[in-house]
């Protein structure tokens, strides 16, 4: 053999390995951005779907580049990002062995999609059931004649914590997306 390149070449690229199937059907945040506390409360993360690929022409902003002030075709991913919906929040609290979970508060009205994320079979479940699962223990805890302040004292307990973490859902059903398993 004179030059194996030639003779037998790779099937694909190294940056893909290792060629198997994805753990999770959704992407997950491993690390959120470090918490500052001179900003404002705000959102580090939004969850979004590859839609696909297309390419662009754009003009080159780079002095001392050969092809700076000329046309290039790039190609670009499309992401669609579908509206989302806060159905939670998570407060942590500092412990000398790290974080902590301090209090747990979640929305009143959850949807029907909400709930299958959480629970197996949850639509096939009788009602019996569903009262022992625990988001429906706290929505109905929030049905007596004290609610209002229950929800108060609850959402005012999350001011003592030092990272507050918001559950969110995003609605991907009446999206234009691919179909996914939602």
């Amino acid at each position: 053999m004179s030059h194996r390149k030639f003779e037998a070449p790779r099937h694909g690229s190294l940056g893909f390995l290792p060629r198997k199937r994805a753990r999770r059907h959704r992407g997950k945040v491993k690390t959120f951005p470090r918490d500052d506390t001179a900003q404002p409360c705000h959102l580090t993360a939004f969850a979004g779907y590859k839609a696909g690929m297309t390419h662009i022409v754009r003009e080159v902003d780079k002095p001392g580049s050969r092809n700076h002030k000329k046309e290039v075709v790039e190609a670009v991913t499309i992401i669609e990002a579908p509206p989302m919906i806060a159905v939670g929040c998570v407060g942590y609290i500092e412990t000398p062995r790290g974080l902590r979970t301090f209090k747990t508060v979640w929305a009143e009205h959850l949807s029907d999609e909400c709930r299958r994320r959480f629970y197996k079979n949850c639509c096939q479940t009788p009602l019996s059931s569903l009262q022992l699962m625990s988001l429906e223990r706290f929505v109905m805890s929030l049905q007596t004649p004290l609610s209002v302040l229950a929800l108060a004292t609850c959402l005012m307990s999350l001011n003592h914590c030092l990272t507050v973490l918001v559950v969110c859902l995003s609605r991907v059903i009446g999206y234009s997306l691919a179909p996914l398993k939602v």
